[in-house]
């Protein structure tokens, strides 16, 4: 009997051993391989109908081990290989031979297995392009009057897929047209749009239309443009308007705007609701594609083409939707211990709300809500997961292998730390981390003495024992004992108790101005057998001295101090600076506060209201004081047409307060569009400007500007030609801009009038048979738009044309005389500049003479009859124009005592047809009146008195040619 139970006894023990045996061996297994990872997946497929190759291969590969098999799915349903001799497999790829459109397009997916799990890869889809012919049907011919715009219609024949790419051919192949600002090929439709017909576009087009994806073009028949021989012109129409957009992140997209009329419209992009990213858009076909890369969900919003010319603009808005779904948090790869409990969670954003679901091994598991909830984790929890995430906009994939470990402790890879310090009086935690499953018992002791819960010793859950204020009595070995129902073990410390760091000198507070400099000092006592280190920081970030050495250095006395010097401090280094005195066994840390006080910050929120044709309310909130009273405001603008920089606003009240938030600027332009921003000023300075008001228009107002410079004569008998310079575009004052010109016989009381719809019409020619000719004409003229009508100018007395015949032998009586100058290059009659000056007169002013060029001048006298001979021809050369661009100004710095102000520019480099500056003049004038104080100098700079109130410093080059264009800068009263 007692044979009997050891025989038993030893079957059982033998039992027991094979199942850890067992266990171990399978924990050894599964932790020396890993289940399949992606690293070729496959993508959709577009095979030509009218391909040569007689196959299709769909790529997948993992990296695995054992490496992985594979089955490949159609439309979720498992293909059989061999039972098809269509479908075979090489590596994980799958062949398919001899494609076939009614058996072989869908979506494919590949499952790859291993003995950790099975994935399933991305969907991938299989189409058969093609693209059909162009029909045979002739082409119509298109008439369009020359300056219209004309669009010609593509209409490309069925195709598949969907991406095509067009061009336009002229005449013949393959004299394709090259595209420019006036000609545009929409990539959307195909169409061709000329925005303004020319004779020169005469001739037969065809469209041309090519797919990438199954290398194929074809062409359609020509179609006549005919251009019809007339020259009006036309506002801007725009013609090719992008859709609404909806977009995956990550992606590129083209939006597309193309404007008709005459002149050529000008085409400009913006962002509605935001800025164009930076770095992520282009610009091309002269403005008329908008390029976005690497889409973000802040690209999306309004964005706005404008097209523009002299005849009126146009605009068209598109949204852009960022609507693909994005991780927000996903699943990966994890060793969790057996028993235990885990969570794989998945959460997707985007729009729609994307669908979530999870699958292991390749089936679909039980969820709840975005989580896969483990308890009492088994080793049957172990495999291959994934979360799919999906929307009509695409689909996304996180996978993960979840691994269940088992295993008695052990202390192999994380051994408690064998020497340990830990300073007088402080506090010192010892870790005991050993690798086991299930989560092991832990126990600690001193030398032979098992360690308790006391006032003094404490053992958190995670097993670390923690001993406060500690002694030379702590001193010793520390041993931890790990222990569950498949083992234990043990790993043992040694402690020393050091000397604790005191900090002996601390920081003090300090208060300055931006620009000046201050220092802090810090100063600790440690134990000598350790090195001490001194870390400063602000606001609880370590200073980094090598990237801002402009401002911070550090300079250490001795071992046992430091000191922290901030120059030219700036307000971002304001707060709460730290002295940490360290050594690799504790630390101790004092601080102290440094308050910086400048110029105010930006305003905020500016909002533009009450527009009016000459003024608006601009409101805004205060800035930042930076710990110094506002004492004023100042309002600038920006002209939107004139391109103009910044300039100081006119405003009521002149004086802005302080405790202001709004002010009315006012002598603004009629029908301009501006933007505005605020700037605040203190005692210590004026801060930056706050960020621009969106964009306003003043009202319309009747134009107050006539034409100028009104004259003409000449010309064709029985003809009167008026000329004039037009209005400049600033001074329209409102839209359907022209003007009325007024003339009649010198003593004659009826005044005939006409209209003139062209703005930048400079000459008119009235025809009529009852003209007499060299007759004397009054001439004025107004300007008028779509509010009314202006004043008139003042009247210019002009000639009709005389009659032919041989002038230089008739004898007449002189009662006035004509001189005529002719620029050198038009040496013709026609082309020439002509004045008339009365007979009692012997000089005159020749004006509008172009600068840098030779001039022919003669003089002859005419009456009735005619002209008489002309006198000899006299030479000039007029010199170059004065610089056309303004000084840079580049400072604004006032002296210590508050007395001086100096002002410095840029030099002004003057263009190659402009004449040499010879140095600046500058003019310091009240603001709000015309004159003031004008100083020269040949420098870029130039020191001037401080003044009670607001001042204007307006600079500019000077030149032979005359003064060149004006810099201005405000000086603010402090």
């Amino acid at each position: 009997d007692y044979m009997l139970i050891l025989v038993k006894v030893l079957a059982i023990l033998l039992f027991a051993i094979c199942i850890s045996l067992i266990i171990i061996r399978y924990s050894i297994n599964e932790s020396s391989g890993f289940g399949p990872v992606f690293e070729e997946q496959p993508v959709d497929t577009i095979y030509p109908e009218e391909s040569p190759e007689d196959k299709i291969i769909m790529s997948c590969r993992t990296r695995a081990n054992p490496p992985a098999t594979y089955r490949w799915r159609l439309d979720n349903t498992e293909i059989v290989i061999g039972n098809d001799d269509h479908y075979s497999l090489m590596g994980g790829n799958l062949v398919i031979s001899f494609p076939d459109k009614s058996k072989h397009a869908g979506n494919y997916s590949c499952l790859a297995s291993n003995e950790f799990g099975t994935l399933v890869s991305q969907k991938a889809s299989v189409q058969f392009g093609y693209l059909d012919m162009f029909s045979s049907d002739e082409r119509e011919a298109v008439y369009v009057k020359e300056g219209q715009g004309a669009v010609l219609l593509c209409a490309p024949p069925p195709h598949l897929p969907e991406d095509l790419s067009f061009r336009w051919m002229l005449n013949e192949f393959p004299e394709f047209i090259l595209l420019d600002k006036r000609r545009f090929v929409s990539q959307t439709t195909g169409n061709l749009y000329i925005s303004t017909v020319r004779a020169s576009d005469s001739g037969n087009y065809s469209c041309f239309v090519s797919s990438p994806s199954i290398a194929k073009s074809v062409f359609s028949k020509f179609i006549p443009l005919v251009p019809i021989a007339e020259r009006e012109k036309y506002p801007a129409d725009i013609k090719v308007k992008s859709a609404d957009t909806y977009t995956l992140m990550g992606q590129n997209i083209t939006l597309e705007c193309f404007a008709l009329g005459n002149p050529i419209p000008q085409i400009r992009w913006r962002k509605v609701d935001g800025d164009l990213p930076v770095y992520r858009h282009n610009i091309s076909m002269s403005g008329s594609l908008l390029h976005l890369y690497d889409i973000q969900y802040e690209d999306e919003g309004l964005y706005e083409c404008e097209a523009n010319n002299s005849k009126g603009k146009d605009r068209h808005k598109v949204h852009l939707y960022v609507e693909a779904p994005e991780w927000v948090e996903k699943i990966s790869s994890s060793e969790r211990d057996i028993g235990g409990d885990y969570i794989m969670s998945c959460l997707a954003s985007g729009k729609p709300k994307p669908h979530v679901h999870f699958l292991k091994n390749g089936r679909m598991c039980v969820y709840s809500n975005h989580e896969l909830r483990f308890t009492d984790l088994t080793f049957d929890d172990s495999g291959m997961y994934q979360c799919i995430a999906e929307n009509r906009h695409g689909t996304i994939y996180a996978n993960a292998e979840l691994r269940v470990f088992a295993g008695a402790p052990s202390f192999e890879w994380n051994p408690v730390k064998p020497k340990l310090l830990g300073a007088k009086n402080g506090r010192v935690v010892i870790d005991c981390k050993p690798r086991a499953a299930p989560q092991p018992s832990i126990s600690w002791s001193k030398g032979t003495e098992l360690l308790h819960n006391s006032s003094r010793i404490f053992i958190w859950p995670d097993g670390s024992l923690e001993l406060l204020n500690v002694t030379k009595s702590d001193e010793g070995k520390y041993t931890c004992f790990a222990e569950n129902d498949r083992g234990r073990a043990n790993s043992t410390g040694s402690l020393s108790v050091t000397d604790a760091t005191k900090i002996t000198l601390a920081p003090s507070n300090a208060d300055i101005s931006v620009g000046e400099s201050t220092r802090m000092e810090c100063a600790a006592s440690h134990d000598p057998t350790l090195d001490l280190t001194f870390i400063w920081s602000l606001d609880a970030h370590a200073i980094d001295f090598d990237q801002d050495r402009e401002h911070y250095e550090r300079k250490m006395a001795g071992t046992s101090s430091s000191e922290l010097l901030i120059s030219n401090t700036q307000l971002r280094h304001a707060g709460r600076y730290s002295c940490t005195a360290q050594t690799p066994v504790d630390n101790v840390t004092v601080s102290a506060e440094l308050v910086v006080r400048g110029p105010p910050g930006p305003p905020g929120g500016v909002r533009v209201d009450e527009v009016m044709t000459s003024s608006v309310r601009v409101t805004w909130s205060h800035g930042t004081d930076n710990l110094s009273p506002i004492s004023k405001y100042s309002v600038q603008y920006r002209d939107e047409r004139a391109q103009q920089d910044w300039r100081d606003a006119s405003t009521s009240p002149v004086n802005v307060e302080g405790n202001a938030e709004m002010a009315s600027v006012i002598n603004l332009t009629p029908w301009t569009e501006y933007e505005f921003r605020v700037i605040a000023t203190n005692t210590l300075g004026t801060g930056p400007p706050s960020d621009p008001s969106p964009k306003i228009t003043t009202r319309e107002a009747r134009p107050v500007v006539a034409p100028s410079e009104i004259g003409g004569g000449g010309g064709t008998s029985r003809e009167l030609t008026i000329t004039w310079t037009p209005v400049q575009p600033q001074y329209y004052y409102g839209s359907n801009f022209g003007y009325i010109i007024a003339f009649k016989p010198h003593n004659d009381p009826e005044w005939m009038r006409v209209t003139v719809t062209d703005p930048q019409t400079q000459k008119y020619v009235h025809k009529d048979s009852k003209i007499p000719p060299s007759t004397r004409f009054e001439v004025k003229m107004k300007a008028f738009n779509s509010q009314g009508e202006g004043p008139f100018s003042v009247s210019a007395f002009i000639c009709s044309a005389q009659d032919g015949g041989d002038l230089t032998d008739v004898c007449f009586h002189l009662s006035s005389c004509r001189s005529s100058h002719h620029h050198r290059g038009e040496d013709n009659e026609a082309s020439a500049q002509r004045v008339l000056v009365p007979s009692r007169e012997n000089h005159t002013r020749l004006d509008n003479m172009k600068p840098n060029s030779h001039y022919l001048i003669e003089v002859r006298a005419y009456n009735g009859a005619g002209y008489g001979p002309a006198s000899q021809r006299h030479k000039i050369y007029t010199k170059r124009a004065p610089p056309s661009r303004p000084p840079k100004i580049i400072g604004t710095k006032m002296n210590y005592s508050g007395t001086t102000i100096n002002i410095a520019w840029e030099q002004v480099e003057p263009l190659a047809n402009e004449s040499t500056v010879e140095g600046y003049k500058v003019l310091y004038r009240p603001e709000g009146q015309p004159n003031g104080v004008l100083y020269t100098t040949v420098k870029q700079s130039i020191d001037l008195p401080m003044k009670k109130g607001d001042y204007l410093v307006e600079v500019r080059a000077h030149s032979e040619g005359g003064d060149g264009a004006v810099a201005q800068v405000r000086i603010a009263a402090l």
